[in-house]
């Protein structure tokens, strides 16, 4: 904790009346944060105000913001909460951070802060750049997150990021400091847990002190980045003008350069969202650029929708509509449904919102589509085949639901999943060879 002090009071130069907002859970790595920054704030005469977000999906969330606010009247600090009532269809984990940032900022301006602290370990920049190399990323997103950065008139720090859990635990030991636990960090079925639990601690064995180099990695990562897109920002004016790309000045390039002019638009789009975003997504659109179909369109998460017109490239954001449309199936898929399809590593549901193939059984790729005339499916367990309107009408699907309802079909065009509704003869279960999982949500 030590260099975390430093880097606040010595790199940052915290001064005397400064209003700094800290995220806090009520986790151990919050509370150490938070009672840091009330260390600090005995010294300096800072403000230092409490930002509180009940996620409302555990019951133990009320008893989590009583505990935060009373350890924030026992320091004299400044305590502000909200309360998450509803969440849409999108990625749960995605829409609460989203939520989460929001409110942080609001509170921002409330009181005039110039910084916003959150409690991102090195443990946790180990497990982001890790996730991010096997999910495939941009070079920013490989490098995980940074240390600081500028948000409009404010500035975002993570000054626990040179910090181990270990040494985080270590602190709140010796400075008696509670904290909560949320048991959902245990379960396998977070991607993130997996690597926490089972893989970061084996690379630590390797060297304890491993997390200096993924920061390193990090710093290094976002250097050559920064130069890179220095190098696309002298281009990008001419090739992307008015967010619009430009396809035969795209085609002058070098493919380095092209994929990351795909990169920045990507990243500017997404900015935060980056963990929505794989090199998938990336050679998706640089395909749909390159192709010698004049007009053609993808989609990608968050319901924005690529669009080429002969000579150009456009990127426009959709609501639920009755328009066709077909997807190839790469890690991760916004529908335009609202719902998601994910490629996942293990999931234990057997609902029809989990389908497990073989891709050996299939014509790869899976591509995603609405319906057509003559659609059947030959579903899992019964003899022939059933065709795919009788099964929305049976399962009372409305004439809109059906219009858009995603149907998973291999590449000769056999139906193997109807997400939601209906498993095919390709299904498999848990006991038989399958090396493809996809969950729908």
């Amino acid at each position: 904790m030590e260099k975390a002090y430093d880097f606040l009071m010595n790199e940052v130069g915290i001064q005397y009346g400064d209003s700094i907002i800290v995220g806090v859970s009520g986790g151990p790595d919050s509370m150490a944060l938070l009672h840091l920054m009330s260390s600090i704030k005995k010294k300096l005469d800072i403000e230092v105000i409490c930002a509180h977000v009940n996620h409302n999906v555990r019951k133990e969330s009320s008893d989590e913001k009583k505990f935060v606010e009373q350890f924030c009247q026992a320091h004299d600090i400044v305590f502000e909460s909200m309360k998450i009532e509803d969440y849409g269809d999108d990625n749960f984990h995605n829409e609460a951070r989203s939520k989460r940032y929001h409110y942080f900022g609001k509170i921002v301006k409330k009181y005039n802060a110039k910084y916003l602290l959150t409690a991102h370990h090195g443990d946790d920049l180990i497990e982001t750049i890790l996730m991010r190399i096997v999910r495939g990323s941009t070079l920013r997103g490989y490098s995980g997150f940074s240390k600081t950065v500028k948000i409009d008139d404010y500035t975002v720090l993570r000054p626990l990021i040179n910090v181990t859990k270990e040494e985080i635990f270590e602190y709140n030991r010796i400075n008696n400091i509670t904290f909560v636990q949320d048991a959902s960090n245990q379960k396998d079925v977070y991607t993130r847990n997996r690597f926490r639990k089972y893989i970061v601690p084996e690379i630590k064995k390797e060297d304890p002190n491993v997390h200096h180099k993924f920061y390193k990695f990090s710093t290094t990562l976002l250097e050559y980045n920064d130069y890179i897109d220095k190098q696309v920002e002298k281009e990008i004016s001419r090739i992307f003008p008015q967010n619009v790309l430009k396809i035969e000045e795209y085609l002058k390039e070098e493919k380095v350069i092209q994929m990351k002019i795909i990169y920045y638009i990507l990243e500017h789009i997404y900015q935060d969202d980056l963990m929505l975003i794989t090199d998938s997504h990336a050679d998706l659109l640089h395909q749909l650029i390159i192709s010698k179909k004049p007009n053609a369109f993808v989609y990608l998460p968050n319901n924005l929708k690529a669009i080429k017109s002969y000579d150009t490239l456009t990127f426009v954001s959709e609501e639920i509509s009755s328009e066709e449309y077909e997807i190839e199936v790469i890690n991760y898929l916004n529908l335009p449904n609202g719902k998601n399809i994910e490629v996942v590593e293990s999931c234990d549901d057997n609902s029809n919102n989990v389908c497990r193939l073989n891709s050996s059984d299939l014509k790869m790729p899976l591509r995603v589509r609405t319906r057509s005339d003559g659609d059947r499916i030959h579903v899992k367990g019964m003899l022939g085949s059933k065709k795919i309107n009788d099964i929305f009408i049976d399962s009372k699907i409305s004439t809109q639901e059906r219009n858009i309802w995603p149907i998973v079909v291999d590449s000769n065009n056999t139906i193997v999943w109807l997400p939601g509704l209906k498993k095919s003869k390709f299904d498999k279960s848990k006991e038989e060879k399958y090396d493809i999982i996809l969950r729908y949500y």
